[in-house]
């Protein structure tokens, strides 16, 4: 069916909700919680100060019914070994069991005159009821885990200030069956809610499917006027350079108006921007709501926003207001405001779209974001910890996969802050919605393709969320779903209706892997492959131009997995079988944490079979960092003639899994962050291990001369083997070949393996880009590496300021290489691993004769105590120093 105008304009004013409002705070402490089953009383009892609480229990919220009953110690951590099993499921217990009352009391006096007071629900999973004060809130169930609520309680607050919230929250239904398949039997799909929560190859099921109020419940108190959903677009035309004065950019701002009154208001629209002020008089009869577009401003030489590694991101306050009659502020928002424009076009040589911002063609280096915790426990300082990660992995931006969530504006905030880009799925997947045969789901292929039950609550939904999250700057593209568009009316909505009217300035994506993306001639897909790879397919194999989904292996290393895994299975896979078809004996906790071992043995075996578990997860590492650096290499290595883009599967796990992450979910970094960093370095030196060249890619718009290209080869000894020098120059947004080294690598290489040395100086003989590779003997086999010295490598850690420590690594030029060294910043106490820590570099490996130093960043301990720093190595015995003030 066709999506009319009129019904968009409908949904447009009535999804409302405040961005930074003037006059508002949040209800985040002191909920109390009962079964449904337990509470035997109605919604408008409850909801009444006098009822008693007594037999309450405390309540999460933001949160769900299982964060609740964990913060309760009603069940054990579902993240620890096999804990999840312990924990009863929906499908098995009914809906029933997990429906829970949550309850609020709050103090909030009744306003006098022409004040106002709302109450918003930024997300309930999946439907409920809202009480008052003995008043129901809403004249219908609320269904949809991502449509916004707002009530104006004005007339329902208590005289006397002593106010009662009472929300009864229903689970999804159905809740779908966990059988195992990629949203278990698909079914979770009916509703207009996450599909991961039953269970996906990555993460086992979540048990209440996320019941709760898991977002944010805020009061706000306006005047007569409520001034919402602000709009801002900034154009910024012709191709721009981050450096040097900026031609102008015009900014263009809307907002709603609503006059819940009896009266008309007359009044003036207003907002500041870099001093500026713009305003226009407006009128607003009683009871309406009006959509205001004010005059566009030009923005004389303007800060511009720029993605990760091309440059800055400047980003500007602009303030918002509606005056009563010109003189009282009724209400106001802030809204964080980047200048920039995303522009796209299609490169007839790879056949894919290219993106470009401020008029720049950008290459991109993106990864697939699943949800920062799979049981909805946001916190902005853990946003800002996994997005600065994102950054520190040389990445520009991240994709926010079709079976989770329209991510908060606290994501947004933190990429905006460090510039990556976002292309945002809607609710969608392949695997739920039909796109394939699948006789783990319970409908056929055809009733799938229809899902969700409720067109209409996607369609409103995703224009409430679209107004959410569309004034960040880091926000990139749209994209209708994961693998699969939405059904017809569905995608109709959103490419003809609700996108070019509430945004109008972002790519829309048909769907992930849409030919319009990134035409498919190799046939499958679309994206992948998604297992361990020779290191020679990232550079040699052309796959897909613009890879939505290309990804690797990525275990975390001992410290990590002694957190969530027993010690009594913390046992390393055994390899067996012969040597051209070896499988694999796993441990029963690894699989349940869906570790995947496909083709690992292959790249583990070259090192020597493991001896133990934290054999196995050094070896690991070793693989990581080589598969990752790879990976980027090699898409960098044929930017603009085989690709415009790729985008990693993935770099972050929401639990406790074992594939597809940079950093655990304890946000502890493994090797596969800092291959990533080194391979996606914007100026970096590397290695064609297919042809034997040296290459260098130049990631920026500016031209790179007067640099020096070093080239050298150690034996495992140390011995130093100068294999080239040059003087090099590149263009702006190229990879280019210099210097072939096949013949000498290849006899060197030959009996024991060799390292392999490629930097970059500057003419003051600093260091640019350093790149360090350790290759095999002619058996593919790391024969060397088994037998190697041990080095003992000197150390030093100095705090340089609150929150920073500097540590110096010194090799003596009579050791040997001190190779693939782990730093890691603990408690001087009990030796753990301080959380979240954003180092300069790890996996370190230093040359005779060489210092390097690394910096480590991270929040300081309330008492002023210092942390100490240890190091191990793959030939470094384990050392702990201290730090020096």
């Amino acid at each position: 069916m066709k999506f009319k105008l009129a019904v968009l304009l409908a949904i447009l004013l009535a999804t409302v909700s405040p961005l930074a409002a003037q006059n508002s705070y949040e209800l985040n402490t002191g909920w109390k919680c009962l079964p449904m089953a337990k509470a035997n009383a109605t919604g408008q009892t409850i909801s009444q100060p006098t009822h008693n609480l007594a037999d309450w229990q405390p309540a999460v919220v933001p949160g769900t019914v299982l964060t609740t009953q964990l913060e309760n110690k009603e069940i054990p951590d579902p993240f620890y070994g096999m804990n999840n099993k312990r924990i009863p499921d929906i499908y098995e217990t009914g809906r029933d069991y997990y429906t829970y009352w949550f309850v609020k009391d709050f103090q909030e006096t009744a306003p006098s005159g022409d004040e106002q007071v709302w109450l918003h629900l930024r997300g309930v999973n999946y439907s409920c009821e809202v009480f008052l004060n003995g008043q129901k809130l809403n004249d219908k169930t609320h269904y949809g885990m991502f449509l916004r609520q707002t009530y104006n309680v004005t007339p329902h607050l208590a005289k006397n200030g002593a106010n009662r919230l009472a929300v009864i929250v229903y689970p999804p239904d159905p809740v779908g069956k966990p059988n195992g398949g990629q949203a278990g039997d698909g079914t979770i799909a009916k509703n207009v809610s996450h599909q991961y929560v039953a269970g996906w190859d990555w993460i086992q099921p979540i048990r209440d499917r996320n019941t709760g109020i898991w977002d944010k419940v805020t009061i706000e108190k306006t005047k007569q006027v409520n001034l919402k959903n602000p709009h801002v677009i900034t154009v910024v035309p012709g191709v721009r350079k981050p450096d040097g004065a900026q031609q102008p950019a015009t900014i263009k701002v809307s907002a709603e108006l609503e006059n819940p009154t009896s009266k008309s208001v007359i009044g003036t629209l207003q907002y500041t921007l870099d001093g500026q002020t713009v305003s226009q008089k407006v009128s607003l009869p009683a009871r309406s709501t009006q959509q205001i577009s004010l005059k566009d401003l030009t923005l004389q030489n303007p800060k511009l926003w720029w993605p990760s590694g091309y440059g800055p991101q400047n980003l500007y306050q602009l303030k918002l207001q509606f005056l009563v009659k010109g003189k009282t502020v009724s209400d106001e928002e802030t809204v964080q405001v980047g200048v920039r424009e995303i522009q796209t076009e299609w490169n007839d040589r790879t056949q894919s779209k290219q993106v470009k911002v401020n008029g720049q063609k950008v290459f991109i280096k993106g990864g697939n974001w699943i949800i920062s915790d799979a049981m909805l426990r946001f916190t902005d300082a853990r946003y800002d910890a996994e997005i600065r990660y994102h950054r520190d992995m040389n990445l520009n931006l991240i994709r926010i996969w079709g079976g989770a969530l329209v991510e908060r504006p606290e994501f947004y905030q933190a990429c905006d802050k460090y510039g990556l880009l976002v292309i945002q799925d809607f609710w969608m997947s392949g695997d739920a919605n039909g796109r394939w045969i699948d006789p783990l789901k319970l409908e056929d292929q055809w009733t799938r393709r229809q899902y969700p039950d409720d067109h209409q609550l996607f369609i409103k939904s995703a224009a409430d969320q679209v107004k959410m999250v569309r004034n960040y700057a880091s926000l990139a593209m749209w994209c209708g779903g994961n693998e699969i568009t939405p059904p017809k009316d569905i995608l109709t909505a959103l490419e003809d209706s609700i996108l070019p009217s509430l945004d109008g300035t972002r790519w829309f994506i048909p769907y992930s892997n849409s030919d319009s993306m990134s035409y498919n001639s190799l046939g499958g897909n679309g994206d992948g492959p998604y297992t361990i790879q020779p290191i020679s397919k990232f550079w040699a194999f052309k796959t897909y131009p613009f890879n939505s989904e290309v990804g690797s292996v990525g275990v975390g290393d001992y410290e990590s997995l002694v957190r969530f895994i027993p010690k009594e299975n913390l046992v390393a896979p055994q390899f067996l079988g012969a040597d051209k078809k070896p499988s694999e004996k796993v441990d029963s906790v690894w699989e349940y944490h869906t570790y995947t071992g496909v083709g690992y043995e292959h790249h583990i075996l070259p090192y020597g079979a493991p001896k133990d578990v934290k054999d196995f997860a050094t070896k690991a590492q070793l693989v990581n960092y080589d598969q990752y650096r790879a990976l980027m290499e090699g898409f960098s290595s044929h930017m603009w003639d085989w690709y415009t883009g790729t985008i990693i599967w993935k770099t972050q796990n929401p639990w406790t899994a074992m594939r597809g992450q940079m950093y655990d979910y304890y946000l502890d970094p493994n090797a596969c962050l800092y291959g990533l960093r080194n391979g996606g370095e914007p100026l970096h030196v590397m290695y064609d291990p297919v042809d034997s060249m040296v290459m260098m890619v130049n990631n920026t718009f500016e031209m790179k001369r007067d640099m020096m290209l070093v080239i050298n080869a150690y034996d495992m000894a140390g011995k130093k083997t100068p294999m080239g020098q040059v003087i090099s120059e590149i263009n702006p947004s190229m990879a280019k070949k210099y210097v072939p080294v096949n013949a000498a690598i290849k006899k060197l290489a030959q009996d024991k393996g060799m390292f392999l040395s490629l930097q970059l100086l500057d003419l003051n003989k600093q260091v640019i880009s350093d790149n360090f590779y350790w290759l095999p003997d002619a058996k593919g086999e790391y024969s060397g590496l088994k037998e190697m010295p041990k080095a003992t490598i000197q150390l030093e850690a100095q705090q340089t300021a609150k929150g920073k420590i500097e540590v110096t690594l010194t090799n003596p030029a009579t050791n040997t290489v001190a190779f693939f060294n782990r730093l890691a910043l603990v408690d001087a106490k009990t030796q753990q691993r301080l959380l979240p820590v954003f180092y300069s570099d790890n996996y370190i490996s230093v040359v005779p004769g060489e210092k390097k130093t690394i910096t480590m960043e991270y929040t300081p301990a309330a008492d002023g105590s210092l942390p100490a720093v240890t190091i191990e190595g793959w030939n470094v015995a384990k050392q702990v120093i201290s730090t020096k003030q």
